[in-house]
């Protein structure tokens, strides 16, 4: 077994703090990476508070790791020792399933392994990357390229193709009108998709101070849904609405502002249930629908498409100590976009 150690929460109602522990041999397909960054996402918080299902405890998040390939299998054929490379939201699937064989381990139909509060195959705990290395089969390791700032890199492994698979799912780019609701994590890099995309990019905001940023990240246009007036002019009006928002928010109120046959398009994950009249769909034909990251082909294509248009995230570094302060000023929207973790603070 391999030493290796991290931050975890024990309970739901504990904080993160110092932990040892062991991951597993690398077999013959597998990869151990030194993680070198891990960026945090709104959904590290979600799940060391238990507020969507029941976790497994301890807990070690992280699922936007970068590093650096310290050892390989004898089979493995895909990396060697020295590359640059990443852990999404993914370390296994049944690879059987027809969602499998196409490309979709997001949507495996027999469950795929989560990086971290989830289950490898033998039952064992997976643990994220607030951690000093991880070990993952190869086929879901990403190739990194050395042209962009790593630190950077790592919140594409979840923000970065949580926005990009929708955006390309439903062919978004040139003569659409594009609305991204919300500006954090994710939301500033579905301005930078939408809008290398070709799509006309409005942001929708309740905080008015977000219209300078908006515009420096992309955005043709910018609306504080707060105000009757700008509101009024966007009615009917957008093709797509990417859901970035991960609190309570009321969707018959952004469904008014869909033209016809227009979609809404949900990424974010509030911890309740939304509500959703019918009346709201009816009157435009009009869809709700949602994405969850993307499969390893496309996880790929994502990153390669960044190093050729050099689309990165917008960062904050922090020491792991200062994580929960981190959380609290995430919570807040207190971020230009994504804070990351730099390992070397472990």
């Amino acid at each position: 077994m391999i030493q290796s150690k991290g931050y975890a929460a024990q309970t739901f109602e504990s904080n993160l703090a110092p932990w040892n522990f062991e991951r597993r041999d690398v077999g013959p397909h597998d990869v151990q990476l030194e993680i070198i960054y891990c960026g945090v996402c709104h959904s590290d918080l979600h799940q060391i508070r238990n507020e969507w299902f029941p976790g497994i405890f301890p807990m070690v998040p992280g699922h936007e790791i970068v590093g650096k390939v310290i050892q390989t299998g004898a089979h493995v054929k895909k990396f060697r020792k020295g590359d640059l490379a990443g852990v999404g939201c993914l370390v296994d699937s049944c690879r059987e399933c027809k969602n499998c064989k196409k490309g979709l381990e997001q949507y495996c139909l027999n469950g795929s392994s989560a990086t971290y509060n989830g289950r490898n195959k033998d039952g064992s705990p997976t643990y994220g990357g607030y951690s000093n290395n991880i070990v993952v089969h190869e086929d879901f390791v990403l190739r990194v390229s050395e042209k962009l700032s790593l630190a950077a890199v790592a919140p594409l492994l979840c923000a970065g193709i949580t926005t990009y698979s929708p955006l390309r799912y439903w062919k978004v780019g040139k003569g659409h009108k594009l609305a991204v609701l919300g500006l954090g994590g994710l939301g500033h890099m579905g301005v930078k998709f939408g809008v290398s995309f070709g799509a006309e990019v409005t942001v929708l905001s309740t905080s008015p101070s977000k219209e300078k940023d908006a515009k420096a990240l992309g955005a043709h246009k910018f609306v504080v849904t707060s105000d009757a007036a700008q509101v009024e002019a966007v009615k009917e009006n957008f093709d797509f609405i990417l859901d970035t928002v991960s609190a309570k928010h009321d969707m018959s109120f952004y469904l008014s502002l869909l033209a016809t046959n227009g979609t809404h398009i949900c990424v974010g994950a509030p911890p309740e249930p939304h509500l959703i009249p019918a009346f709201a769909l009816m009157g435009g034909r009009k869809s709700v629908s949602g994405s969850g990251i993307g499969g390893l082909p496309e996880t790929q294509e994502m990153l390669d498409y960044c190093a050729e248009h050099n689309i990165v995230s917008d960062i904050e570094i922090i020491d792991i100590k200062n994580i929960h302060p981190a959380y609290e000023r995430m919570v807040k929207g207190d971020v230009r976009y994504r804070f990351v973790i730099d390992m070397a603070t472990l």
